[in-house]
């Protein structure tokens, strides 16, 4: 029989949703939308049978399936209570108790388990990537914030409460610029996409670049991927853009190894594409910031799971470190 796995990705816009197996491959997947009208329980209703829709399409394909659970990748997701508790970016108000809800639907799954996006990439990078076998690492994930998930001999650190991690939110800059989260100076401000392009703006108008391949881009249309194509090009204020942007994320990763001492740290999401661009300045910046005893120790690796399906397969393999206990 072969034992698959259910991950859900809960977005601010879309919930996508697939069926993983044991080696990571997403076997069938499907999105729905993320409601803006704020009622739970339809939502819940909408998602159990988009999930039971995957499981039939599944079992078409080979029907010697067994579902072993669900595993949940979420904004501000608790992984002890098994909630999603104020996420700015959902429609959901307060505290929403997830798991229990969607456990009503699904009352036989081995394992149903929540936690944050960037908590669940981590532990698909444990499970089907790059960390397989390490005790110790960290996930860095960079989008539209700066996500983090810590493992320390071999397990994912939630916490007293469920949130720990939140590297990206550790201050880079004191009185910096301002944080999504209204604090100023935090390392997401400065290393997210949006801080990318915050910080090109700010080049712009410092060299008064009329010259730049980035100069007649509006603030609203301007995107990470228009400066990694006019870094490709040679553009001097993208490439700087890059170089700074490396520069404090590596200052800000120093000081996770400080805390940590990691076998290595994982980077996932858009910036990264860009390779080199990103991870050179990266390194060099964490290395000028480390003690001694650090230096030249901890890699900086790109992840090894699959940009599309990244999402889904953290999720999933939720289940199987739940099992796994």
């Amino acid at each position: 029989m072969k034992k698959v796995a259910i991950g859900v990705d809960i977005g601010g816009t879309n919930t996508a949703i697939g069926v993983v197996d044991p080696e990571g491959n997403v076997m069938v997947n499907n999105n729905i939308p993320t409601p803006s009208h704020g009622d739970i329980n339809q939502y819940i209703s909408d998602l159990s049978e988009a999930i039971n829709g995957l499981i039939n399409s599944v079992k078409l394909l080979n029907d010697d399936i067994q579902v072993l659970g669900i595993g949940i990748g979420a904004p501000n997701g608790n992984y002890y209570n098994g909630t999603i508790e104020y996420a700015p970016n959902l429609s959901f108000n307060g505290v929403v108790h997830l798991v229990k809800l969607l456990r009503s639907h699904f009352p036989d799954m081995q394992a149903l388990t929540l936690t944050n996006d960037a908590n669940a990439a981590a532990i698909g990078e444990m499970i089907y990537g790059g960390a397989k076998g390490m005790q110790n690492f960290v996930m860095m994930t960079l989008g539209t914030g700066v996500g983090s998930g810590v493992v320390v001999n071999g397990e994912l650190v939630y916490g007293s409460d469920g949130f720990a991690g939140e590297i990206g939110h550790t201050t880079l800059v004191a009185g910096g610029r301002p944080c999504g989260c209204s604090a100023l100076g935090h390392l997401e401000a400065y290393c997210s996409a949006p801080g990318m392009k915050r910080t090109a703006f700010e080049l712009l108008a410092h060299y008064n670049a009329n010259d730049s391949l980035l100069a007649d881009k509006s603030y609203k249309e301007l995107d990470s991927k228009m400066i990694y194509d006019a870094a490709v090009q040679g553009d001097k204020v993208a490439l700087e853009v890059f170089e700074k942007t490396g520069a404090w994320l590596g200052q800000g990763l120093a000081d996770t190894v400080h805390h940590l001492s990691p076998e290595a740290i994982f980077l996932f999401g858009g910036p990264t594409a860009a390779g080199d661009l990103i991870f050179k300045p990266t390194k060099e910046g964490m290395e000028k910031h480390l003690l001694p005893i650090f230096k030249n120790k901890i890699p900086i690796l790109p992840s090894k799971l699959k940009a599309g399906d990244a999402a889904i397969v953290g999720a999933s393999a939720l289940v199987w470190k739940e099992l796994d206990k």
